[in-house]
């Protein structure tokens, strides 16, 4: 039997990721990232003001805000705004990359302004989520080295790249990156969520069958970190590369 995947991947692949940075003109950051068919535009735009809980701090903010398009996934969906407000699952999603990338931010070198990340998913086939962490990660990077370039902060405000990977438990197998295929079929769905000196931020796991056991949790957190250094050195080579 063999051990590959459906799309013949291995238990530890990646999909092919790629970043296209400076994928729009008009804000700060924009980064279209790819995790296989799934895509996501990311965009850091850079404001010169904070929330009401930061006035007169110096300290600045990050936010973010998260969205699908109508025809992302194999069904049209209908517009969040027609229905008044988020969906649960979409605010869900946009609080984690928020609280994703403030970790990683130093906001007393980034001053009294915020930088607001919309993460917008152009097409879906798993780890939207994932793939929104680790673009806005890159957008925010460009938006920050733009604000030492024209001197309004002396030092850079983030301390580190941030990233993301799914991982799941399918006939008992390990797997990293879950595309949808896999994700809808698998007996535990995590999201690990990690700093580019390997440290973790957040782990979201859960049985979507049978209870998982702590070795399992072991294995699948090892197999995550595993994929995230490999996602942290595509970031930085991304940033290398001229935009």
């Amino acid at each position: 039997m063999s051990d590959s995947r459906f799309d013949g991947r291995t238990a530890d692949q990646l999909r092919e990721i790629r970043f296209t940075r400076s994928f729009t003109c008009h804000a700060e950051g924009s980064v279209l990232v790819e995790f296989g068919r799934t895509r996501v535009l990311c965009t850091a735009s850079v404001e010169e003001k904070v929330p009401p809980h930061r006035r007169g701090s110096g300290l600045g903010w990050v936010t973010a805000e998260y969205g699908m398009l109508p025809r992302a996934t194999h069904t049209r969906s209908e517009r969040e705004v027609k229905r008044g407000r988020p969906q649960g699952r979409t605010e869900e999603i946009q609080r984690l990359i928020g609280r994703s990338l403030r970790s990683v931010f130093d906001f007393s070198a980034l001053g009294e302004r915020q930088i607001v990340l919309d993460c917008d998913v152009l097409q879906a086939d798993g780890g939207t989520r994932t793939a929104a962490i680790t673009g806005a990660a890159v957008a925010a990077w460009d938006a920050c080295e733009g604000l030492l370039r024209t001197g309004a902060v002396s030092a850079h405000p983030m301390r580190e790249l941030v990233g993301a990977v799914s991982v799941g438990l399918l006939g008992g197998r390990v797997l990293v990156d879950l595309a949808y295929e896999e994700d809808s079929r698998c007996d535990c769905d995590m999201n690990v969520v990690g700093t580019g000196a390997g440290n973790l931020v957040e782990v979201q796991g859960t049985a979507e069958g049978d209870p998982f056991s702590r070795a399992q949790l072991d294995a699948m957190v090892d197999a995550a970190q595993a994929a995230l250094r490999r996602i942290h050195e595509l970031q930085r080579q991304a940033l290398r590369d001229a935009a």
